[in-house]
């Protein structure tokens, strides 16, 4: 089945971290915790943004894994839930004033409130148990300690809906766009962020064509060029100029 036409849907969720302003190596491990560590809110976190998302698409992008978490899911766990969602993504985006943690599902056709609800069940435990779980003990480090993000907190977890407008169908030709933030970046980074964006757009085959063609090129510059054809950069199709009209001067 062609992936087209697809929706969106974002659940939003709690976001808390454990700060050590000068680094773990200034703390000392006392009776199960860290002693004088820092709790942060969602609210606390929003500095910090772009240094978890690069953390996250770093995590969500090792080996052959592309970071679609229902390729864990059970199907005899809700098989009609199975059949309709295409992916489920993990992020970090603003929400309501906080940093959150964003589930973005692409589904071919709305869910009902038995499948989100089996959905909601699943991602929470990925969050206790599963990825979450994991992506706890990375340290994140910022210009000013480390951090270490938790996307399950034992209180007030839960998951916010949006379903997000789709678009009128239009030509598939259009590719959804993202800025490289400099030419500089970390490479994985980018093409993590580039594989996400197009997952999220229900591109995945493109995405898979793309990481593929970038593990593969000789030169960061090229990598870059090559992320520019799936996605909208910087980069993407230079305005052509046109070649300069001869003056009657110029004339042969």
């Amino acid at each position: 089945m062609e992936e087209t036409n697809l929706l969106t849907i974002k659940m939003y969720s709690p976001l808390t971290a454990d700060f050590f302003p000068d680094g773990k190596e200034e703390y000392d491990w006392y009776e199960g915790g860290w002693q004088d560590r820092l709790s942060l809110s969602g609210q606390e976190l929003q500095e910090y943004k772009n240094s978890i998302q690069s953390k996250v698409d770093e995590d969500n992008h090792h080996g052959d894994w592309d970071g679609n978490l229902m390729e864990y899911f059970d199907e005899k766990r809700s098989p009609s839930l199975q059949e309709k969602v295409v992916c489920a993504l993990v992020s970090v985006e603003l929400h309501k004033g906080e940093l959150c943690g964003c589930t973005t599902v692409t589904a071919k056709e709305p869910l009902t409130e038995s499948e989100l609800s089996d959905l909601q069940d699943y991602m929470t435990g990925q969050f206790s148990d599963g990825w979450g779980e994991g992506f706890e003990q990375r340290d994140i480090t910022v210009s000013d300690g480390v951090l270490n993000v938790h996307f399950w907190q034992t209180e007030r977890f839960a998951f916010e809906t949006e379903i997000c407008p789709t678009a009128p169908d239009a030509k598939k030709d259009m590719r959804p766009e993202m800025k490289l933030r400099g030419k500089d970046g970390n490479i994985f980074s980018i093409l993590g962020r580039a594989s996400r964006v197009l997952k999220e757009n229900g591109q995945s085959q493109q995405a898979k064509e793309m990481c593929d063609r970038v593990c593969a090129c000789s030169s960061y510059q090229n990598a870059l060029l090559i992320v520019s054809e799936y996605v909208k950069t910087e980069l993407s199709d230079p305005p052509r100029h046109e070649p300069k009209k001869k003056d009657r001067g110029d004339a042969r």
